[in-house]
């Protein structure tokens, strides 16, 4: 994880990714590094290789660290469903909205 500035912004929340995405410039203003590459698929069907880091992600006050990918710069940021689901919370189906779940489910 890195020393760098913080990174603030809006994410959609795609809870069909699983992994976090934020534009490559600001990850690395951030001080997050690179530990990695992967294959990934874009919703047009399009396969991509991204490299990958790994940051302390906050929202809706909880905190968690996550795999985050180095995207292009003009990407929209997103956050992954493993965020959401470690830190106990989830998408409502009918209202579409984050709510923070009872218990985290071990099982």
């Amino acid at each position: 994880m890195g020393t760098g500035d913080c990174y603030e912004e809006e994410f959609l929340v795609d809870t069909g990714g699983i992994d976090c995405l934020a534009p490559a410039s600001a990850l690395v203003r951030a001080g997050i590094v690179t530990e990695g590459r992967d294959v990934y698929e874009l919703a047009n069907g399009e396969v991509v290789e991204y490299p990958y880091g790994f940051a302390r992600v906050t929202f809706m006050g909880a905190e968690t660290v996550s795999k985050v990918i180095f995207g292009p710069d003009e990407c929209e940021p997103l956050l992954g469903v493993v965020a959401l689901e470690s830190t106990g919370i989830g998408v409502d189906p009918v209202s579409r909205t984050l709510k923070r779940m009872a218990a985290k489910p071990l099982k």
